[in-house]
């Protein structure tokens, strides 16, 4: 979610986050360090509401840099994101090979893609791999569109993959890393393709 985009959707994302402004730095702090304890051990899809509010909660803590105040400690587990510090929480995006996995909290790589545990890697190479021409689809110029014959069957076509390879992001990738993560969110939508979170079932 951009923070200053004036787009409908976001504006309504910078409304929930109000709440969070009003938390003091220590009420934050502690908030953000119990949630983290929720979301410990399991795999997150990213439209969760709890992922959400963390999300929200931790734009927020990052302008304030409230981890750097060290007013709370987070769960054990959760080790320092070389990014800005917060703990590490990952994200896992179609664009995985390209940026590694990315940080709940400053949105930047938490871990560069050659850091990844190598089995994983190739997990997530693979999948990244046959994502991303069923993604473009949705970008088709008119000169490929029309060499399709009927390009929105070929887009039905290539959402439906997209569910189900979103599901495997999901149901395999996001379980492989949690070997060494302690929890997980993985992008459960694609809006180029129109693929709502409800549209994959796990």
């Amino acid at each position: 979610m951009s923070n200053h985009s004036d787009a409908p959707l976001d504006k309504l994302w910078r409304e929930y986050g109000e709440v969070f402004e009003a938390f003091d730095d220590l009420m934050l702090a502690r908030w953000m360090a119990q949630t983290l304890g929720q979301l410990q051990g399991r795999v997150w899809r990213s439209s969760h509401p709890l992922v959400g509010a963390y999300r929200l909660a931790a734009q927020v803590a990052h302008d304030r840099q409230i981890w750097h105040k060290r007013l709370a400690t987070a769960p054990r587990d959760y080790p320092e994101a070389p990014c800005c510090r917060a703990p590490l929480l990952p994200f896992i995006t179609r664009d995985v090979p390209e940026q590694g996995l990315l940080c709940q909290h400053c949105n930047a790589t938490a871990v560069p893609f050659d850091d990844i545990p190598a089995d994983v890697q190739k997990m997530l190479r693979n999948w990244a791999e046959k994502y991303a021409p069923i993604h473009q689809v949705a970008h088709w110029d008119d000169r490929q569109q029309k060499r399709t014959g009927n390009y929105d069957r070929a887009l039905e076509d290539a959402a439906t993959e997209a569910e189900r390879l979103l599901a495997d992001a999901g149901n395999k990738l996001g379980p492989a890393l949690l070997e060494f993560y302690p929890a997980v969110v993985w992008e459960d939508q694609d809006e180029c393709l129109d693929v709502r979170p409800e549209d994959i079932p796990l």
